[in-house]
C-alpha cells in the first residue's frame, strides 16, 4: 500500500531536485510513479500544487504553503521516530550523509563496511555535492565540510585537520621543471577550481591567487588531472596521502605553505534546531578516529 508519507517524500524530491526525472533518479523510481504520486496528492487536496512546463516546474501559491507545512510535518515525524529509537537504545533508521566527492571516495567509502556491520539497523545514504547544500531542502542529516563555516544556524563537530600540499606528477615535473619559488609557479600549468574562486587562493607565506590554465569543479577531477601530468595543483592530504606514499604525486614548495590555515579544518555539520539523533552520533563516533586526514 502506498502511504501519504511516501507521496509527500516524492513531492519534496520533485521540488528539491527541480523536476520529475531528477526526482526519479534520486529516489530510484520510475518517472511515471513520481508523476502519479504528485497527481494523487493534487486530487486528494483538490488543488494544483505544481505548474508544469516543458522546461521546468513551479510551485503554485497553494503548493508553496502546502510544501512548507508538509516539510515541517515530516521533520516532526522524523524527530518522533528518532525519539522512539533512542528509547530502544539501538541506532536505526535512514542516515543521509553529504560530502564532496573526494572526501566521500577517499575517506567515507572505505569506512562504510565497518559501520554497517556495527550498526546494521541504520540505512546509510551517501550523497555527493561539490558546493554547500541546504541540509533541510536536501533532507540531509549531516554534511562533512572542509574549511570555515559561515552559517550560524549550524552545529559543527570538528573531526580534524587535513594539511594542504602543492603537488604534481613526476612526469610533469620532469618535463616542465620544479619551481623553486612561488613566483616561478606563474610559468607553469596550474590546475584550479572552476566554480569556487576562493579555492584558487593558495595559503602561501605570500598569499597567491592563481590564474588556472586548467579548471575543474571537483577536487577528485583535479587530482586525476594531476596524476595524468596536466599540471600543478593544491590538494588536501586526505585525498592524496596514498599518491604521495606511492610516489605518484610529489610535493613542492612545502616550506612556503602556511599551516594551520582556514582550509584545513574538517567538520561535520547539522542544524541547531535538530537534536543530534543516536544514528548521527553513532556515525560520527565511528568515523572520527578512523579518518586518515
Amino acid at each position: 500500500m502506498i502511504s501519504r508519507t511516501d507521496d509527500l517524500e516524492i513531492l519534496l524530491a520533485v521540488i528539491d531536485s527541480g523536476g520529475f526525472s531528477a526526482a526519479a533518479r534520486q529516489l530510484d523510481l520510475q518517472v511515471a510513479r513520481v508523476s502519479r504520486a504528485v497527481t494523487r496528492l493534487e486530487n486528494e487536496l483538490d488543488c494544483t500544487l505544481l505548474n508544469r512546463t516543458t522546461r521546468r516546474i513551479e510551485l503554485t501559491e497553494e503548493g508553496r504553503l502546502f510544501i512548507e507545512a508538509a516539510r515541517a510535518g515530516l521533520d516532526r515525524l522524523a524527530e518522533a521516530e528518532d525519539l522512539l529509537r533512542t528509547l530502544k537504545g539501538t541506532p536505526s533508521g535512514r542516515l543521509r550523509v553529504d560530502a564532496a566527492t573526494p572526501f566521500l571516495l577517499h575517506q567515507l567509502v572505505p569506512l562504510t563496511g565497518g559501520f554497517r556491520a556495527s550498526y546494521p539497523e541504520v540505512q546509510l545514504e551517501l550523497m555527493t555535492s561539490e558546493s554547500i547544500i541546504d541540509l533541510i531542502e536536501r533532507r540531509t542529516d549531516v554534511a562533512i565540510r572542509i574549511g570555515e563555516l559561515s552559517d550560524s544556524n549550524l552545529h559543527a563537530r570538528v573531526l580534524g585537520r587535513s594539511p594542504l600540499h602543492i603537488v604534481a606528477s613526476p612526469d610533469y615535473l620532469k618535463s616542465a621543471g620544479i619551481p623553486a619559488t612561488p613566483a616561478e609557479l606563474q610559468s607553469h600549468d596550474l590546475i584550479g577550481f572552476a566554480e569556487t574562486p576562493s579555492l584558487n587562493r593558495w595559503p602561501l607565506a605570500e598569499p597567491l591567487e592563481i590564474q588556472p590554465s586548467l579548471c575543474a569543479s571537483s577536487g577528485e577531477t583535479i587530482r586525476q588531472l594531476c596524476l595524468a601530468g596536466q599540471g600543478i595543483a593544491l590538494l588536501s592530504r586526505f585525498m592524496i596521502a596514498e599518491d604521495l606514499a606511492q610516489g605518484r604525486l610529489i610535493t613542492i614548495l612545502e616550506h612556503e605553505m602556511v599551516s594551520p590555515n582556514r582550509r584545513e579544518r574538517v567538520q561535520a555539520v547539522y542544524y541547531r534546531n535538530t537534536a543530534l539523533s543516536s544514528r548521527i552520533s553513532a556515525y560520527l563516533d565511528y568515523i572520527e578516529p578512523r579518518l586518515t586526514l
